[in-house]
């Protein structure tokens, strides 16, 4: 067996995806959902501190509901319950990460439950929690980070021209899936990686940035796309011979942003990478299990693989519309004729293909075209075979399917149809925006 250092065996790494396994009877569904919170009058971004910051927000919600504390030094930066948690991202962007379960309608359950006691107390204050991709109003240059050391790390060490961008100003909605085994996960993380530009311009959502048109349909898309391109975009070529130790590799030949000893980071910004650290420590310090779990969490390709995929690059989207992405991706993955169709759809696709929807559809999205079609034609079969396989499941899911389908059965995503009303009877003014985005149920 490879040793690595002196205290960290590749084994012992490749038991991080393998821990995993799951028995397709027990697949579950995952939903990491962040949201904007900007001030209902101003439409600002909503700072971490003051009276009527982010940080007084989760104290009283904590309090009212019987959740602990997630603190960085004193500071509170998020808050968690039993395996459920409210957590800050670095502009003060909240996230909500429940348990996975079997059904959406259960992940629904929990997400209404904690919106209702959350949303009631940021009212309170002021606040709005807006299903949008991108800080419509306020810019990076505006937003503060939250005080939490990480954050500050990242921001100084992220190269890309656009990763204050990213992680000030934007959020995400990002699904999670199960696999069974390893030719399973491998199969599963490929066909993702596959699926994402697709699902990117479906649910494209972030046009409207510091109160102008953007002239892209996906801000956050393209914010992605700059940023950092040692540990964004693809881990690996998707290769037919992706295994566990090929995504492992891409995470040791990635450049380490830090680590931590005794709570506390310990700065290495980019000089070495994990495999050189593993060869030779740093600073007297040898790698253990924790560094490289570490160091994988600061990596964040568009699909990311753990002891479950976590498929990561969508604009936040409201209502039903986000339950779509699970629904897309639970009728897909958790059903083998369904992924056969889809691997069939799109096999004639070629890495370099991928890589330039990647480049396109932030801006063009349903209209960008490969190989003589347009996205829009990939995506309603997408939709389709997702539609199909929900409805033999008979869990009564495919109702989430709908949301979606209203859109793309007119050739639109939701920024299309922000884009049509901003310079339609809006007007550019960017209160009605806001009164249209804060609405539950969309018209289109």
């Amino acid at each position: 067996m490879l040793k690595l250092g002196t205290t960290l065996e590749k084994s012992e790494i490749i038991k991080l995806y393998t821990k995993g396994y799951t028995n397709p009877q027990d697949y579950k569904i995952g939903l990491e959902y962040e949201r904007l919170p900007i001030n209902s009058n101003s439409f600002e971004a909503v700072d971490y501190w003051g009276n009527n910051g982010i940080a007084i927000c989760l104290e009283l919600f904590a309090r009212k509901n019987g959740w602990d504390y997630i603190v960085d030094g004193n500071n509170v930066v998020g808050l968690a319950k039993s395996h459920d948690t409210i957590t800050l991202e670095p502009g003060s962007q909240i996230e909500i990460s429940t348990k996975p379960e079997r059904t959406i309608f259960e992940l629904k359950k929990k997400i209404d439950s904690i919106n209702s006691s959350l949303e009631e107390i940021l009212d309170e204050h002021g606040i709005i929690l807006l299903n949008y991709g991108i800080s419509p109003y306020s810019t990076f240059k505006n937003i503060h980070l939250i005080p939490k050391r990480r954050y500050k790390i990242m921001a100084g060490y992220l190269w890309g021209i656009l990763s204050d961008v990213m992680m000030r100003e934007t959020a995400g909605i990002q699904c999670c899936i199960d696999f069974k085994s390893e030719e399973d996960a491998m199969r599963k993380y490929k066909l993702a990686n596959k699926l994402i530009p697709f699902m990117t311009a479906m649910f494209s959502n972030s046009p409207i940035r510091g109160g102008v048109d953007s002239g892209y349909k996906s801000f956050r898309a393209l914010s992605w796309l700059n940023t950092d391109n040692d540990r964004c975009g693809f881990a690996g070529k998707i290769s037919e011979e992706f295994s566990f130790d090929d995504y492992i590799d891409c995470i040791l030949k990635t450049p380490m942003i830090f680590i931590q000893r005794n709570g506390q980071p310990i700065e290495i910004n980019g000089d070495l990478t994990f495999e050189e650290y593993l060869k030779e420590g740093y600073g007297g310090i040898m790698p253990t299990l924790d560094d490289y779990e570490l160091q994988a969490n600061l990596c964040f390709p568009e699909v990311r693989l753990r002891n479950f995929i976590e498929i990561r690059n969508h604009d936040c989207v409201g209502g039903d519309l986000k339950y779509a992405i699970l629904a897309i991706y639970k009728g897909i993955f958790y059903d083998n004729e369904a992924m056969c169709e889809t691997e069939e759809l799109l096999k004639h696709l070629q890495y370099k293909d991928f890589s330039e929807l990647r480049y396109n559809v932030p801006k063009h999205g349903l209209k960008t075209t490969v190989k003589n079609a347009t996205i829009l034609d990939y995506s309603q079969e997408i939709i389709k075979i997702a539609e199909k396989s929900l409805k033999n499941m008979q869990t009564g899911e495919n109702m989430f399917i709908q949301s979606i389908k209203e859109y793309t059965d007119k050739g639109i995503s939701p920024a299309d149809v922000i884009i049509k009303k901003w310079h339609g009877n809006w007007n550019k003014n960017l209160r009605k925006m806001i009164n249209y985005l804060t609405q539950e149920e969309k018209y289109l």
